[in-house]
C-alpha cells in the first residue's frame, strides 16, 4: 500500500477470511487479520482517508436475539476474536490519531461468485448447489435454527451510505431485521428450481454453533437511513437467475 501515489478518500477493508472454521484449523489467521488491518489503519492515518471495516454478527453469540450494538461481547471463539480485536484497534486509533472508520457487523449476507469459496460459502448457495444436483442439502440439528439472510446489494447499499456519512467512528448492523429457518431455506429453494429434495439431519459437531441470529437495525436505519430491501424469496430468485446466466456462460454441466 505504501506505494500508492493517488488521494484516497475511503478504504474498503473487506478482505479478511470471514469463516469460523478457518480460524480453527489455522490459529494464526488472527495475526495475519490483525497486522494486516493495522497497516490498512496506518495508511488511513497518512492520508487522511476513511476506513469502512467489515466485521460480523458471528460476535454477538451468546447474546439473546435481536442483536444490538450495545451488547457486551465475549469472544468464543478464534474468528470473533480476530473481529472483535480489530474492532477495538479501530476506536484505539479513532481516539488517538482521529482516523475515521465506521464498523459494519454483516449477518449472513449470499450472493453471486461464491463458488470459489466451496465449502465455506454461504448457507443459500451451498444449499441451492446441493438441490439443483439433486442431493441432499446437509443440517445439523433439526433445520430450525435461524439466520438473518441479507442479499449481497443490500450490503453495498450500506457501505456506501456509511462512507457518504460524516460519523467519524461508529458500530452498525447490517442486516434485514428478519430471520428465517434453515427448513423454510430448503422451501424457497425447492419451490424456485422445482424441486422436491429433503435435507439430511445430522447431529450438530461444532461446539459453540450458533443457533440463532436476527439483526435489530434501529442505529443503522435511523443514523444512515439503511433498511435492506431485497427478502429471503427474491434474493434466491435472483441469485438463481445469475447462478443460471453463468453456468449457461459457461457451458458447464452441473449434474
Amino acid at each position: 500500500m505504501t506505494s500508492i501515489k493517488k488521494s484516497i478518500d475511503s478504504i474498503f477493508h473487506i478482505g479478511v477470511y470471514s469463516s469460523s472454521p478457518m480460524y480453527k484449523e489455522n490459529r494464526f489467521l488472527i495475526s495475519e487479520a490483525v497486522e494486516d488491518f493495522i497497516h490498512i489503519m496506518e495508511f488511513a492515518k497518512k492520508h487522511d482517508a476513511k476506513v469502512l471495516l467489515t466485521s460480523s454478527s458471528s460476535i454477538y453469540n451468546g447474546n439473546p436475539i435481536p442483536w444490538k450494538e450495545d451488547m457486551r461481547i465475549v469472544p468464543i471463539d478464534f474468528y470473533t476474536e480476530a473481529r472483535y480485536a480489530m474492532e477495538r484497534i479501530a476506536e484505539v486509533y479513532n481516539k488517538l490519531f482521529g482516523v475515521r472508520c465506521v464498523v459494519l457487523r454483516l449477518f449472513s449476507v449470499y450472493g453471486p461468485r461464491e463458488r470459489h469459496k466451496g465449502k465455506y460459502a454461504n448457507l443459500v448457495s451451498q444449499f441451492l448447489w446441493s438441490i439443483e444436483r439433486g442431493e441432499q442439502p446437509i443440517i445439523f440439528g433439526d433445520g430450525t435454527q435461524t439466520r438473518d439472510f441479507i442479499w449481497v446489494k443490500d450490503v453495498v447499499k450500506a457501505y456506501m451510505l456509511a462512507m457518504e456519512n460524516d460519523i467519524t467512528f461508529d458500530i452498525f448492523n447490517v442486516g434485514t431485521g428478519k430471520n428465517h429457518s434453515l427448513n423454510e431455506l430448503v422451501e424457497i429453494i425447492n419451490k424456485i428450481l422445482g424441486k422436491n429434495v429433503k435435507p439430511k439431519y445430522v447431529p450438530n459437531p461444532i461446539k459453540n454453533y450458533v443457533y440463532h441470529t436476527l439483526a435489530d437495525t434501529t442505529k443503522a436505519e435511523k443514523f444512515l437511513g439503511f433498511k435492506a430491501k431485497v427478502g429471503l424469496e427474491e434474493g434466491v430468485r435472483e441469485l438463481v437467475k445469475l447462478h443460471n446466466q453463468t453456468i449457461s456462460n459457461l457451458g458447464l454441466n452441473i449434474e
